[in-house]
């Protein structure tokens, strides 16, 4: 919670508590927390109250006539009406009922605090849009409507100013971060009002930021999101591995995304739904995965281009594109494989917690780090042959990863502002599974694509139970 949420809390506590006082402790304890309720709780209403403080405001106004004055009669000499107690007793306890629900609200569902940055460098961050004019948009009739994607990339920046604002977690502006906040909330059926915390937050990362200094090239990271994600799902692993010297650039899927908002103005809501059949829904995984892979190729054209100079776009010459991983997150993470086997300028490929969609996979070069959630948890029965089967055809050694105590949104943002429910994030606690990614990721791309010497089964073999899959099958 805020400061100020924390003053308007202790304020109602202390008003439920003038009640039960001595009398020479109620009527300064009654008129001093009466007072802080009056002037911030207003205060709180007027820079924008979250709804977790509707109740606290609810319980404080109650309270707040009857125990000032209670007191003020007192002072004016009138005989002190007080209710009685067993009338009292359940009124407080309601009261007190309503202010608790705000804490515990706030502490569920927070406003997402990103984890300190262990790298060198500072972080910035800028969002572009690029069409290919050589690719129809198949979710839409429009014969003439072009295959469009928002990326958003952060790269190591020079260290800012005091005065520089941190970059909105959700979008370039408050009123795209809200678009954004209710998309999502609407996707897995949650009032929209419930994340009302997302737009709140601030990363660590500065938008528009000069690049670091030097003349070091940065390799860099393509990322697509989950079914339904976004591209800033997974902020805190993107910054960690900018802070560390790797450029990453993550995409906003339209039609597939939950919300992407467009350059000028337009907001593209998903199209993508559950069927229930569960052979349609493959089909259509399928097909969502081979959008997704060409996107993922399309940009790293389009960094490619902008790396030579032939476009304009964040982080110029500074990128080597000439290493460079494709990851991902469940549907993205499936995507990402599938792009590499068909794009051969992909060096690495890191699959979060992703199910394989490609119906006949063949051989491919790159080495894949596959991160999965705990396998004591009930996941489907296919999901470990058929994965551990695509990462056999690999050309290089590659590595499964198991990470005890993870679920499928371990791997994300989400244990930052979802519940602590083990079912939804797992049971690692607030920083640990955006750590624990990071790290993961960070060893594999530094063997991978910076050729750095290092035992990467042995620090792989820290974070969770590992499996190996050298060329040819073996383990």
């Amino acid at each position: 919670m805020s400061l100020l949420e924390s003053v308007v809390v202790m304020g109602a506590v202390a008003l439920v508590a003038a009640r039960w006082l001595p009398r020479r402790a109620r009527r300064p304890v009654a008129f001093g927390a009466g007072a802080v309720v009056a002037t911030s709780g207003p205060a709180l209403v007027w820079v924008s109250v979250r709804w977790q403080m509707v109740p606290v405001l609810a319980g404080a106004t109650l309270l707040l006539p009857f125990a000032v004055m209670a007191e003020l009669r007192a002072r004016g000499g009138r005989p002190q009406r007080r209710t009685r107690w067993w009338v009292a007793l359940p009124a407080s306890l309601v009261c007190l009922c309503l202010i608790a629900v705000g804490p515990v609200a706030a502490w569920a569902l927070p406003v997402p605090a990103f984890p300190a940055l262990s790298g060198r460098f500072a972080v910035g961050t800028s969002v572009v849009q690029w069409t290919d004019t050589g690719r129809p948009e198949g979710a839409t009739p429009d014969k003439d409507d072009r295959r469009t994607v928002v990326v958003q990339v952060w790269y190591p920046a020079r260290d800012p100013s005091a005065d520089e604002r941190r970059a909105a977690y959700l979008g370039r502006t408050g009123h795209e971060a809200g678009i954004v906040s209710e998309a999502l909330a609407d996707y897995v059926g949650m009032p929209g009002f419930m994340l009302d915390g997302l737009p709140r937050a601030r990363t660590h990362a500065v938008a528009g930021a000069p690049v670091a200094d030097g003349n070091e090239r940065f390799p860099v990271v393509l990322f697509s999101p989950g079914l339904g994600g976004v591209r800033t799902q997974n902020s805190a692993w993107a910054e960690e591995l900018a802070s560390h010297g790797y450029v990453v650039a993550a995409l906003d899927h339209p039609y597939d995304s939950a919300a992407v908002v467009l350059a000028d103005g337009r907001t593209v809501r998903t199209e993508v739904t559950a069927t229930g059949d569960a052979d349609r829904d493959e089909e259509k995984a399928v097909q969502w995965t081979e959008v997704r892979a060409a996107d993922l190729s399309f940009v790293h054209t389009q960094l490619d281009r902008v790396a030579r100079g032939e476009i304009p776009g964040p982080v110029g010459g500074r990128m080597d594109t000439g290493r460079v991983a494709a990851t991902g997150h469940s549907l993205g993470g499936a995507a990402a494989l599938q792009a590499a086997r068909q794009d051969a300028r992909f060096d690495a490929v890191i699959d979060l917690d992703g199910f394989p969609h490609d119906p006949a996979p063949t051989r491919f070069p790159q080495p894949v780090l596959a991160l999965t959630q705990d396998t004591g948890r009930d996941i489907d029965p296919d999901y470990l042959p058929r994965l551990t089967r695509v990462l056999g055809l690999s050309g290089s050694t590659s590595y499964r990863l198991a990470v005890p105590g993870s679920a499928h949104l371990t791997f994300t943002d989400a244990p930052l502002f979802l519940p602590p429910v083990e079912s939804i994030v797992g049971s690692r606690g607030r920083t640990d599974g955006p750590r624990i990614t990071a790290a993961a990721s960070l060893a594999f791309l530094d063997a991978t694509l910076r050729g750095r010497p290092g035992d990467l089964v042995t620090v792989l073999g820290t974070l969770g139970e590992l499996g190996v899959y050298v060329p040819r099958g073996g383990t």
